[in-house]
């Protein structure tokens, strides 16, 4: 069962999600609000798995909002304008819908989370830390952590590419970065996860995976240098 709130400064807003959520065995929302401080002290003191999230609040928008949230719950974007689209999926959302909805877009909205929700929980890396489980359409597929160069943003999935094969997982970028483990990968780009082994040299604009080179963002340069500097002997 998905814990969710809604957020939508519109009560007549929130009562619809409510009633289409009832039709959604999976999704039970826990509470609701047009303030978004209140929905913020309410995530501070209980566990929550996804956010209904109207983006244009007074005071403070639902974009900026998240941004403001410490390791956010997955969250869905419910507004009247398209104009955001890009930018909330740039923030790893789940799904952006646009008002109105019907109960079969919403449901599959739902689906989205519950799957990304089942990959989270049933995740399974081997007592020696070693490998990892990556869903691939219908199957889950064991990955040896040493096999994997690197991982990439493509669209709405993420594909780790190996060095005889690529695997492609409807994941966002910060669910691959909680997959993999931050003693063995880094994030170096908002699009790229670099393997630590198979890094043979960097400079502040670009990572080398053997032949290939991979950018390196602006924001993730000092993460990097204080990475490599670690893990010289890896």
């Amino acid at each position: 069962m998905l814990k969710a709130i809604a957020i939508d400064d519109e009560p007549i807003a929130l009562e619809v999600i409510k009633n289409l959520a009832e039709h959604v065995v999976f999704v039970e929302i826990e509470a609701c609000f047009t303030n978004s401080f209140k929905a913020m002290e309410h995530l501070q003191r209980h566990s929550t798995d996804l956010i209904f999230l109207d983006i244009k609040m007074p005071n403070i928008s639902g974009i900026d909002f998240l941004r403001s949230i410490p390791n956010p719950p997955m969250v869905i974007f419910t507004t009247a304008y398209s104009e955001h689209a890009v930018q909330s999926f740039e923030l790893d959302a789940i799904d952006y819908l646009l008002k109105p909805f019907s109960l079969p877009r919403f449901l599959k909205a739902c689906n989205k989370a519950h799957e990304q929700f089942e990959l989270r929980k049933n995740k399974d890396v081997s007592t020696a830390g070693q490998s990892v489980f990556i869903k691939s359409g219908y199957e889950q597929v064991r990955v040896d952590l040493a096999d994997i160069l690197y991982a990439e943003s493509v669209g709405n999935y993420v594909q780790f590419v190996l060095a005889d094969k690529n695997i492609v997982s409807r994941l966002t970028m910060t669910e691959a970065e909680e997959l993999l483990p931050a003693k063995d990968f880094i994030r170096i780009h908002r699009s790229f996860i670099a393997a630590a082994k198979h890094i043979t040299k960097t400079d502040k604009k670009t990572v080398w995976t053997g032949k290939k080179e991979l950018p390196v963002g602006a924001a993730y340069v000092s993460d990097l240098e204080r990475f490599i500097t670690k893990n010289r002997k890896i």
